[in-house]
Protein backbone atom coordinates (compact mmCIF):
# COMPACT_ATOMS: atom_id res chain seq x y z
CA UNK A 1 0.00 0.00 0.00
CA UNK A 2 1.57 3.35 -1.15
CA UNK A 3 1.92 5.98 1.70
CA UNK A 4 -0.98 8.55 -0.15
CA UNK A 5 -3.44 5.03 0.20
CA UNK A 6 -2.09 4.44 4.02
CA UNK A 7 -2.93 7.92 4.43
CA UNK A 8 -6.60 7.84 2.74
CA UNK A 9 -7.40 4.73 4.62
CA UNK A 10 -6.23 6.42 7.96
CA UNK A 11 -8.80 9.49 7.15
CA UNK A 12 -11.78 7.06 6.51
CA UNK A 13 -11.04 4.78 9.64
CA UNK A 14 -10.73 8.37 11.34
CA UNK A 15 -13.91 10.06 10.03
CA UNK A 16 -15.68 6.69 10.46
CA UNK A 17 -14.78 6.46 14.49
CA UNK A 18 -15.70 10.46 15.05
CA UNK A 19 -18.89 9.75 13.65
CA UNK A 20 -19.54 6.33 15.08
CA UNK A 21 -18.64 7.96 18.68
CA UNK A 22 -20.41 11.19 18.44
CA UNK A 23 -23.79 9.48 18.75
CA UNK A 24 -26.37 12.02 19.07
CA UNK A 25 -23.90 15.08 19.93
CA UNK A 26 -23.52 17.75 16.59
CA UNK A 27 -20.11 17.06 14.70
CA UNK A 28 -19.08 20.45 15.51
CA UNK A 29 -20.09 20.85 19.33
CA UNK A 30 -18.33 16.81 18.98
CA UNK A 31 -15.05 17.48 17.49
CA UNK A 32 -13.26 18.86 20.53
CA UNK A 33 -13.52 15.72 22.63
CA UNK A 34 -11.83 13.80 19.38
CA UNK A 35 -9.62 16.46 18.80
CA UNK A 36 -8.59 17.66 22.42
CA UNK A 37 -7.72 13.10 22.80
CA UNK A 38 -5.76 12.86 19.66
CA UNK A 39 -3.68 16.20 21.73
CA UNK A 40 -3.71 14.14 24.34
CA UNK A 41 -2.03 10.81 23.33
CA UNK A 42 0.46 13.17 21.11
CA UNK A 43 2.04 15.05 24.22
CA UNK A 44 1.75 12.24 26.19
CA UNK A 45 4.02 9.71 23.56
CA UNK A 46 6.21 12.87 22.89
CA UNK A 47 7.36 12.85 26.57
CA UNK A 48 7.45 9.65 27.13
CA UNK A 49 9.19 8.11 24.01
CA UNK A 50 11.74 10.63 24.31
CA UNK A 51 12.81 9.89 28.14
CA UNK A 52 13.26 6.36 27.35
CA UNK A 53 15.08 7.49 24.19
CA UNK A 54 17.74 9.55 26.60
CA UNK A 55 17.31 6.60 29.15
CA UNK A 56 18.28 4.03 26.52
CA UNK A 57 20.97 5.66 25.14
CA UNK A 58 22.60 6.16 28.84
CA UNK A 59 22.43 2.40 28.60
CA UNK A 60 19.48 1.65 30.68
CA UNK A 61 17.52 -0.34 28.00
CA UNK A 62 14.97 -1.52 29.71
CA UNK A 63 13.59 2.11 31.19
CA UNK A 64 10.02 2.63 30.47
CA UNK A 65 8.89 6.16 31.28
CA UNK A 66 5.40 4.72 31.69
CA UNK A 67 5.83 1.81 34.44
CA UNK A 68 8.09 4.05 36.74
CA UNK A 69 6.41 5.76 39.47
CA UNK A 70 5.30 9.04 40.00
CA UNK A 71 7.55 10.29 42.61
CA UNK A 72 10.51 8.60 40.61
CA UNK A 73 9.74 10.87 37.53
CA UNK A 74 9.30 14.01 39.75
CA UNK A 75 13.18 13.80 39.79
CA UNK A 76 12.91 14.95 36.03
CA UNK A 77 9.94 17.58 36.02
CA UNK A 78 12.29 20.40 36.02
CA UNK A 79 14.22 19.33 32.85
CA UNK A 80 10.67 17.74 30.92
CA UNK A 81 9.01 21.89 31.48
CA UNK A 82 12.24 23.34 30.33
CA UNK A 83 12.35 21.09 27.14
CA UNK A 84 8.85 20.49 26.31
CA UNK A 85 6.90 23.41 28.17
CA UNK A 86 4.67 21.09 30.52
CA UNK A 87 4.87 17.76 32.41
CA UNK A 88 2.79 14.48 32.41
CA UNK A 89 3.24 12.16 35.45
CA UNK A 90 3.68 8.53 33.99
CA UNK A 91 0.07 7.45 35.93
CA UNK A 92 -1.40 10.25 33.87
CA UNK A 93 0.16 9.44 30.27
CA UNK A 94 -2.34 8.87 27.86
CA UNK A 95 -1.93 5.15 27.56
CA UNK A 96 -1.74 4.50 31.41
CA UNK A 97 -5.32 6.52 31.50
CA UNK A 98 -6.71 4.85 28.59
CA UNK A 99 -5.51 1.07 30.20
CA UNK A 100 -8.03 1.77 33.32
CA UNK A 101 -10.43 3.62 31.74
CA UNK A 102 -13.11 1.09 31.68
CA UNK A 103 -12.83 0.11 35.27
CA UNK A 104 -12.24 3.69 36.19
CA UNK A 105 -16.10 4.89 37.96
CA UNK A 106 -14.91 8.30 38.08
CA UNK A 107 -13.11 8.42 34.58
CA UNK A 108 -14.68 11.75 34.03
CA UNK A 109 -12.91 13.24 37.25
CA UNK A 110 -9.48 11.54 36.23
CA UNK A 111 -9.20 13.05 33.04
CA UNK A 112 -10.57 16.87 34.32
CA UNK A 113 -7.51 16.60 36.82
CA UNK A 114 -5.05 15.09 34.42
CA UNK A 115 -6.09 18.35 32.02
CA UNK A 116 -5.55 20.42 35.17
CA UNK A 117 -2.18 19.36 36.33
CA UNK A 118 -0.76 19.85 32.65
CA UNK A 119 -1.90 23.17 32.41
CA UNK A 120 -0.89 23.93 35.88
CA UNK A 121 2.70 22.41 35.34
CA UNK A 122 3.07 25.41 33.22
CA UNK A 123 2.44 28.28 35.27
CA UNK A 124 5.42 30.27 36.04
CA UNK A 125 7.64 29.26 33.13
CA UNK A 126 7.81 31.06 30.01
CA UNK A 127 5.18 28.47 28.43
CA UNK A 128 2.37 29.18 30.44
CA UNK A 129 0.40 31.22 28.10
CA UNK A 130 0.51 28.63 25.34
CA UNK A 131 -1.34 26.05 28.14
CA UNK A 132 -3.31 27.73 29.86
CA UNK A 133 -6.96 26.97 29.11
CA UNK A 134 -6.15 24.84 26.05
CA UNK A 135 -8.18 21.92 27.42
CA UNK A 136 -11.10 24.33 28.34
CA UNK A 137 -13.62 22.74 25.74
CA UNK A 138 -12.98 19.17 26.06
CA UNK A 139 -15.99 19.36 29.15
CA UNK A 140 -16.34 15.93 30.71
CA UNK A 141 -19.14 16.81 32.51
CA UNK A 142 -20.78 18.16 29.85
CA UNK A 143 -24.65 16.39 29.43
CA UNK A 144 -23.29 16.09 25.54
CA UNK A 145 -22.09 13.44 26.33
CA UNK A 146 -24.91 11.78 28.37
CA UNK A 147 -27.35 12.53 30.93
CA UNK A 148 -25.31 10.88 33.91
CA UNK A 149 -22.19 10.19 35.03
CA UNK A 150 -22.20 6.44 33.97
CA UNK A 151 -23.42 7.47 30.40
CA UNK A 152 -20.71 10.25 30.00
CA UNK A 153 -17.81 7.88 31.08
CA UNK A 154 -19.00 5.09 28.78
CA UNK A 155 -18.73 7.32 25.81
CA UNK A 156 -15.17 8.97 27.15
CA UNK A 157 -14.13 5.06 27.51
CA UNK A 158 -15.34 4.96 23.50
CA UNK A 159 -13.22 8.18 22.89
CA UNK A 160 -10.25 6.70 24.50
CA UNK A 161 -10.38 3.15 23.18
CA UNK A 162 -11.06 4.84 19.38
CA UNK A 163 -8.35 7.59 19.36
CA UNK A 164 -5.47 4.71 21.33
CA UNK A 165 -6.39 1.94 18.38
CA UNK A 166 -5.61 4.41 15.58
CA UNK A 167 -2.47 3.82 13.92
CA UNK A 168 -0.20 6.34 13.77
CA UNK A 169 3.15 5.06 13.82
CA UNK A 170 5.98 5.44 15.76
CA UNK A 171 6.80 8.65 17.52
CA UNK A 172 10.34 8.79 16.47
CA UNK A 173 9.43 7.80 12.80
CA UNK A 174 6.19 9.71 11.47
CA UNK A 175 4.31 10.27 14.23
CA UNK A 176 5.05 14.28 13.69
CA UNK A 177 3.16 14.23 10.19
CA UNK A 178 1.12 11.42 10.83
CA UNK A 179 -0.62 13.12 13.93
CA UNK A 180 -0.60 16.57 12.68
CA UNK A 181 -2.10 14.86 8.89
CA UNK A 182 -4.84 13.48 11.05
CA UNK A 183 -5.49 16.25 13.06
CA UNK A 184 -5.69 18.79 9.73
CA UNK A 185 -8.00 16.00 8.13
CA UNK A 186 -10.95 15.96 11.15
CA UNK A 187 -10.67 19.78 11.18
CA UNK A 188 -10.94 19.72 7.30
CA UNK A 189 -13.98 17.60 7.22
CA UNK A 190 -15.79 18.84 10.51
CA UNK A 191 -15.61 22.17 8.82
CA UNK A 192 -16.82 20.87 5.62
CA UNK A 193 -20.07 19.66 7.53
CA UNK A 194 -20.91 22.15 9.54
CA UNK A 195 -21.67 25.17 7.14
CA UNK A 196 -20.36 28.55 8.07
CA UNK A 197 -20.14 28.04 11.74
CA UNK A 198 -17.31 25.32 11.13
CA UNK A 199 -16.26 27.26 7.70
CA UNK A 200 -15.15 30.85 9.27
CA UNK A 201 -12.43 29.47 11.30
CA UNK A 202 -10.50 27.32 8.66
CA UNK A 203 -8.84 28.13 5.53
CA UNK A 204 -8.40 25.10 2.73
CA UNK A 205 -4.92 23.67 2.32
CA UNK A 206 -4.49 24.56 -0.57
CA UNK A 207 -5.29 28.29 -0.44
CA UNK A 208 -3.14 28.50 2.55
CA UNK A 209 0.06 26.88 0.08
CA UNK A 210 -0.56 29.81 -2.40
CA UNK A 211 -0.93 32.70 0.11
CA UNK A 212 2.22 31.12 1.87
CA UNK A 213 3.86 30.75 -1.55
CA UNK A 214 3.40 33.71 -2.91
CA UNK A 215 5.15 36.12 0.09
CA UNK A 216 7.89 33.45 -0.29
CA UNK A 217 8.35 35.10 -3.65
CA UNK A 218 12.00 36.81 -4.32
CA UNK A 219 12.66 37.33 -7.79
CA UNK A 220 16.18 37.74 -7.21
CA UNK A 221 16.92 34.32 -4.94
CA UNK A 222 17.38 30.62 -6.99
CA UNK A 223 14.24 29.49 -8.16
CA UNK A 224 12.74 32.38 -7.35
CA UNK A 225 11.62 31.76 -4.25
CA UNK A 226 13.06 32.14 -0.36
CA UNK A 227 14.39 29.80 1.40
CA UNK A 228 13.89 30.82 4.76
CA UNK A 229 12.21 34.02 6.85
CA UNK A 230 12.47 35.71 10.34
CA UNK A 231 8.69 35.76 11.18
CA UNK A 232 5.35 34.96 9.68
CA UNK A 233 2.04 36.12 10.87
CA UNK A 234 -1.89 35.79 10.96
CA UNK A 235 -4.13 38.83 12.49
CA UNK A 236 -7.15 36.28 12.27
CA UNK A 237 -4.89 32.90 12.46
CA UNK A 238 -8.13 30.54 12.86
CA UNK A 239 -6.70 27.22 13.19
CA UNK A 240 -3.56 28.11 11.99
CA UNK A 241 -3.68 26.57 8.50
CA UNK A 242 -1.80 29.23 7.22
CA UNK A 243 0.71 30.05 9.33
CA UNK A 244 2.06 26.26 9.60
CA UNK A 245 2.42 26.15 5.64
CA UNK A 246 5.82 28.23 6.17
CA UNK A 247 6.57 24.57 8.17
CA UNK A 248 5.44 22.52 5.57
CA UNK A 249 6.65 24.22 2.66
CA UNK A 250 9.88 26.06 4.45
CA UNK A 251 10.73 23.66 6.99
CA UNK A 252 9.86 24.45 10.72
CA UNK A 253 13.50 25.51 11.71
CA UNK A 254 13.74 27.56 8.77
CA UNK A 255 11.18 30.41 10.46
CA UNK A 256 14.06 31.50 12.49
CA UNK A 257 11.94 33.38 15.26
CA UNK A 258 8.90 32.12 15.23
CA UNK A 259 5.01 31.60 14.09
CA UNK A 260 2.66 34.71 15.47
CA UNK A 261 -1.19 35.24 15.02
CA UNK A 262 -4.00 36.26 17.18
CA UNK A 263 -7.37 35.00 16.94
CA UNK A 264 -10.78 36.19 18.84
CA UNK A 265 -12.18 33.10 19.20
CA UNK A 266 -11.57 31.10 22.59
CA UNK A 267 -12.65 27.88 21.08
CA UNK A 268 -10.75 28.46 17.86
CA UNK A 269 -7.94 30.07 19.47
CA UNK A 270 -7.51 26.65 21.79
CA UNK A 271 -7.52 24.50 18.11
CA UNK A 272 -4.74 26.96 16.60
CA UNK A 273 -2.23 25.95 20.13
CA UNK A 274 -3.21 22.61 19.39
CA UNK A 275 -2.29 22.28 15.59
CA UNK A 276 0.90 24.16 16.80
CA UNK A 277 1.99 21.34 18.89
CA UNK A 278 0.72 18.59 16.67
CA UNK A 279 2.56 19.86 13.91
CA UNK A 280 6.04 19.64 15.93
CA UNK A 281 6.36 23.11 16.85
CA UNK A 282 8.05 24.15 20.16
CA UNK A 283 6.24 26.05 22.70
CA UNK A 284 9.26 28.80 22.18
CA UNK A 285 8.96 29.28 18.57
CA UNK A 286 5.21 30.67 18.34
CA UNK A 287 3.04 32.91 20.10
CA UNK A 288 -0.56 33.02 19.66
CA UNK A 289 -2.78 35.40 21.27
CA UNK A 290 -6.60 35.68 22.19
CA UNK A 291 -8.40 38.78 21.82
CA UNK A 292 -9.22 41.48 19.04
CA UNK A 293 -6.99 41.93 16.91
CA UNK A 294 -8.42 45.26 15.66
CA UNK A 295 -9.03 47.04 19.17
CA UNK A 296 -6.43 45.15 21.03
CA UNK A 297 -3.68 43.69 19.26
CA UNK A 298 -1.17 41.70 20.63
CA UNK A 299 2.03 41.74 19.08
CA UNK A 300 3.59 45.74 19.15
CA UNK A 301 6.70 44.33 20.72
CA UNK A 302 7.07 41.81 17.86
CA UNK A 303 6.11 43.61 14.27
CA UNK A 304 6.80 44.54 11.92
CA UNK A 305 6.69 40.84 10.31
CA UNK A 306 8.53 39.38 7.05
CA UNK A 307 5.83 37.39 6.00
CA UNK A 308 1.59 38.04 6.83
CA UNK A 309 -1.15 35.97 5.59
CA UNK A 310 -4.01 36.02 6.50
CA UNK A 311 -7.87 35.21 5.33
CA UNK A 312 -9.94 37.37 7.94
CA UNK A 313 -13.52 37.43 9.00
CA UNK A 314 -15.49 38.79 5.43
CA UNK A 315 -17.64 42.37 5.89
CA UNK A 316 -17.32 41.78 9.96
CA UNK A 317 -18.75 44.89 12.26
CA UNK A 318 -16.44 46.74 14.37
CA UNK A 319 -16.35 49.82 16.39
CA UNK A 320 -15.18 51.72 13.13
CA UNK A 321 -15.90 56.06 13.73
CA UNK A 322 -17.87 55.35 16.69
CA UNK A 323 -14.42 54.97 18.85
CA UNK A 324 -12.74 57.91 18.48
CA UNK A 325 -9.48 56.94 19.31
CA UNK A 326 -9.27 54.64 16.31
CA UNK A 327 -8.63 57.41 13.85
CA UNK A 328 -5.26 57.99 15.87
CA UNK A 329 -4.23 54.91 15.77
CA UNK A 330 -0.74 54.85 13.99
CA UNK A 331 -1.95 51.40 11.86
CA UNK A 332 -5.41 53.07 10.78
CA UNK A 333 -4.28 56.96 10.53
CA UNK A 334 -2.08 56.98 7.24
CA UNK A 335 -4.90 56.46 4.95
CA UNK A 336 -7.11 59.16 6.65
CA UNK A 337 -10.26 57.38 7.22
CA UNK A 338 -11.78 54.16 8.82
CA UNK A 339 -13.41 51.03 7.09
CA UNK A 340 -16.76 51.41 7.60
CA UNK A 341 -18.68 50.05 10.97
CA UNK A 342 -20.53 47.25 8.93
CA UNK A 343 -16.94 46.00 6.84
CA UNK A 344 -13.78 45.89 8.71
CA UNK A 345 -12.06 43.93 5.86
CA UNK A 346 -9.73 46.86 4.97
CA UNK A 347 -9.47 47.35 8.61
CA UNK A 348 -7.47 44.34 8.60
CA UNK A 349 -5.67 45.14 5.17
CA UNK A 350 -4.29 48.10 6.79
CA UNK A 351 -3.50 46.39 10.50
CA UNK A 352 -1.40 43.86 7.96
CA UNK A 353 0.30 46.98 5.78
CA UNK A 354 1.14 48.68 9.06
CA UNK A 355 3.08 45.66 10.43
CA UNK A 356 4.19 44.58 7.42
CA UNK A 357 8.37 44.73 7.88
CA UNK A 358 9.97 47.01 4.17
CA UNK A 359 11.13 43.95 2.56
CA UNK A 360 8.09 42.03 3.70
CA UNK A 361 4.94 40.42 1.53
CA UNK A 362 1.54 40.39 2.71
CA UNK A 363 -0.96 37.46 0.34
CA UNK A 364 -4.62 38.15 2.25
CA UNK A 365 -7.73 36.74 0.95
CA UNK A 366 -10.34 39.60 0.82
CA UNK A 367 -13.64 39.74 0.10
CA UNK A 368 -14.82 40.87 -3.26
CA UNK A 369 -16.71 43.85 -2.40
CA UNK A 370 -13.20 45.39 -0.89
CA UNK A 371 -12.62 45.92 -4.46
CA UNK A 372 -14.55 48.44 -6.06
CA UNK A 373 -17.36 50.12 -2.85
CA UNK A 374 -17.17 53.09 -2.53
CA UNK A 375 -16.94 55.97 0.25
CA UNK A 376 -14.02 55.25 3.03
CA UNK A 377 -13.28 52.25 1.38
CA UNK A 378 -12.61 53.86 -2.04
CA UNK A 379 -10.32 56.38 0.01
CA UNK A 380 -8.45 53.52 1.43
CA UNK A 381 -7.78 51.81 -1.89
CA UNK A 382 -6.99 55.22 -2.82
CA UNK A 383 -4.31 55.11 0.00
CA UNK A 384 -2.96 51.74 -0.78
CA UNK A 385 -2.60 52.79 -4.50
CA UNK A 386 -1.24 56.03 -4.70
CA UNK A 387 1.08 54.76 -2.25
CA UNK A 388 2.58 52.43 -4.47
CA UNK A 389 1.70 49.71 -1.68
CA UNK A 390 -0.78 46.71 -4.36
CA UNK A 391 1.81 44.56 -5.94
CA UNK A 392 -1.29 42.18 -7.16
CA UNK A 393 -4.94 41.53 -7.51
CA UNK A 394 -5.74 37.72 -7.95
CA UNK A 395 -9.64 36.92 -8.63
CA UNK A 396 -10.05 33.37 -7.14
CA UNK A 397 -12.60 30.74 -8.16
CA UNK A 398 -15.73 30.47 -6.52
CA UNK A 399 -16.80 27.82 -3.70
CA UNK A 400 -13.14 26.93 -2.84
CA UNK A 401 -14.10 28.32 0.79
CA UNK A 402 -16.38 25.92 3.58
CA UNK A 403 -19.42 27.83 4.64
CA UNK A 404 -19.45 30.16 1.50
CA UNK A 405 -19.48 29.90 -2.22
CA UNK A 406 -18.61 33.55 -3.79
CA UNK A 407 -15.63 33.81 -5.35
CA UNK A 408 -13.16 35.81 -3.01
CA UNK A 409 -9.91 37.21 -4.01
CA UNK A 410 -5.74 37.39 -2.67
CA UNK A 411 -4.57 40.87 -2.40
CA UNK A 412 -0.72 41.30 -2.21
CA UNK A 413 0.93 44.19 -0.12
CA UNK A 414 4.46 45.70 -0.68
CA UNK A 415 5.66 48.46 1.00
CA UNK A 416 9.65 48.36 -1.37
CA UNK A 417 8.02 47.74 -5.23
CA UNK A 418 10.54 48.22 -8.18
CA UNK A 419 7.51 49.48 -10.35
CA UNK A 420 4.54 51.47 -10.10
CA UNK A 421 2.19 48.81 -12.01
CA UNK A 422 -0.48 46.52 -10.13
CA UNK A 423 -0.61 42.75 -11.36
CA UNK A 424 -4.13 41.62 -12.34
CA UNK A 425 -4.67 38.02 -12.48
CA UNK A 426 -7.84 36.32 -13.73
CA UNK A 427 -7.49 33.09 -11.82
CA UNK A 428 -11.56 32.08 -11.54
CA UNK A 429 -11.07 29.06 -14.00
CA UNK A 430 -7.99 27.71 -11.77
CA UNK A 431 -9.82 24.67 -10.19
CA UNK A 432 -11.03 20.90 -10.16
CA UNK A 433 -13.77 19.64 -8.69
CA UNK A 434 -13.82 18.06 -5.55
CA UNK A 435 -17.21 16.55 -4.16
CA UNK A 436 -19.11 19.68 -3.78
CA UNK A 437 -16.71 21.62 -3.51
CA UNK A 438 -13.85 23.59 -5.98
CA UNK A 439 -10.37 23.08 -5.46
CA UNK A 440 -7.00 24.82 -6.29
CA UNK A 441 -4.82 21.54 -7.81
CA UNK A 442 -0.95 21.88 -7.44
CA UNK A 443 -1.44 22.44 -10.81
CA UNK A 444 -3.76 25.29 -10.08
CA UNK A 445 -0.73 26.84 -7.65
CA UNK A 446 1.53 26.47 -10.22
CA UNK A 447 0.13 28.44 -12.93
CA UNK A 448 -1.32 31.25 -10.13
CA UNK A 449 2.32 31.63 -8.77
CA UNK A 450 4.43 31.58 -12.27
CA UNK A 451 2.19 34.55 -13.02
CA UNK A 452 2.65 36.36 -9.92
CA UNK A 453 6.74 35.64 -10.55
CA UNK A 454 6.80 36.62 -13.70
CA UNK A 455 4.74 39.81 -14.26
CA UNK A 456 4.03 40.22 -17.39
CA UNK A 457 0.78 40.57 -19.36
CA UNK A 458 -1.11 37.16 -21.22
CA UNK A 459 -4.29 38.01 -22.90
CA UNK A 460 -7.28 37.12 -21.19
CA UNK A 461 -5.41 35.52 -18.02
CA UNK A 462 -3.23 38.83 -16.49
CA UNK A 463 -2.30 42.14 -16.92
CA UNK A 464 0.20 44.84 -15.89
CA UNK A 465 -1.59 48.19 -15.12
CA UNK A 466 0.05 51.41 -14.47
CA UNK A 467 -1.52 52.59 -10.85
CA UNK A 468 -2.34 55.90 -13.07
CA UNK A 469 -4.85 54.34 -14.52
CA UNK A 470 -6.17 52.54 -11.82
CA UNK A 471 -7.03 56.13 -10.24
CA UNK A 472 -8.51 57.05 -13.69
CA UNK A 473 -10.54 54.20 -13.17
CA UNK A 474 -11.84 55.31 -9.67
CA UNK A 475 -9.04 53.17 -8.19
CA UNK A 476 -11.32 50.25 -9.28
CA UNK A 477 -9.03 46.99 -8.10
CA UNK A 478 -11.75 44.50 -9.88
CA UNK A 479 -9.37 41.66 -12.07
CA UNK A 480 -12.32 42.26 -14.50
CA UNK A 481 -11.76 45.56 -14.82
CA UNK A 482 -8.42 45.09 -16.50
CA UNK A 483 -8.58 41.61 -17.33
CA UNK A 484 -10.53 40.74 -20.59
CA UNK A 485 -13.11 37.72 -20.04
CA UNK A 486 -12.07 35.24 -23.07
CA UNK A 487 -14.97 35.01 -25.50
CA UNK A 488 -15.95 30.88 -25.50
CA UNK A 489 -19.05 31.52 -27.94
CA UNK A 490 -19.02 29.82 -30.89
CA UNK A 491 -17.52 31.98 -33.99
CA UNK A 492 -20.32 32.07 -36.31
CA UNK A 493 -19.48 32.79 -40.30
CA UNK A 494 -22.47 35.01 -40.48
CA UNK A 495 -23.15 34.39 -44.48
CA UNK A 496 -23.52 31.09 -44.22
CA UNK A 497 -25.93 31.37 -41.49
CA UNK A 498 -27.98 33.74 -43.93
CA UNK A 499 -27.82 31.16 -46.49
CA UNK A 500 -28.88 28.25 -44.38
CA UNK A 501 -31.52 30.44 -42.94
CA UNK A 502 -32.81 31.17 -47.19
CA UNK A 503 -32.71 27.28 -47.68
CA UNK A 504 -34.68 26.38 -44.25
CA UNK A 505 -37.16 29.19 -45.34
CA UNK A 506 -37.70 27.50 -48.71
CA UNK A 507 -38.00 24.59 -47.39
CA UNK A 508 -40.80 25.79 -44.97
CA UNK A 509 -43.04 27.40 -48.20
CA UNK A 510 -42.21 23.99 -50.27
CA UNK A 511 -44.06 21.82 -47.26
CA UNK A 512 -46.85 24.80 -46.83
CA UNK A 513 -47.28 24.14 -50.65
CA UNK A 514 -47.69 20.62 -50.22
CA UNK A 515 -49.66 20.27 -47.46
CA UNK A 516 -52.02 23.37 -48.15
CA UNK A 517 -52.71 20.69 -51.23
CA UNK A 518 -53.45 17.55 -48.93
CA UNK A 519 -55.74 19.20 -47.21
CA UNK A 520 -57.67 20.82 -50.21
CA UNK A 521 -57.98 17.37 -51.75
CA UNK A 522 -59.19 15.60 -48.60
CA UNK A 523 -61.88 18.36 -48.04
CA UNK A 524 -62.50 17.95 -51.96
Amino acid sequence: MSKEQERAELHRIIWKIANDLRGSVDGWDFKSYVLGMLFYRYISERIATDVDKVEHKAGNTQFSYAKISDADAENGRADIVDTYGFFIAPSELFVNVQKRASTDDKLNETLAAVFKHIENSAIGTESENDFKGLFDDIDVNSNKLGATVIERNKKLVKILDAIADLNLGEIQDSTIDAFGDAYEYLMTMYASNAGKSGGEFFTPQEVSKLLAKITLVDRNQPNNMKTEVNKVYDPACGSGSLLLQFAKVLGRDAVHQGFFGQEINITTYNLCRINMFLHGINYSKFDIAHGDTLLNPQHWDDEPFEAIVSNPPYSTKWEGDSNPLLINDPRFSPAGVLAPKSAADLAFTMHMLSWLSTDGTAAIVEFPGVLYRGGAEKKIRQYLVDNNFVDCVIQLPQNLFFGVSIATCIIVLKKSKNDNHVLFIDGSEQFIHSGNKNKLSDKNIETLLNAYIKRENVEHFCKLVKKDDIAENDYNLSVSSYVETKDTREVVDITELNQRITGIVARQNELRTKIDAIVKDLEG
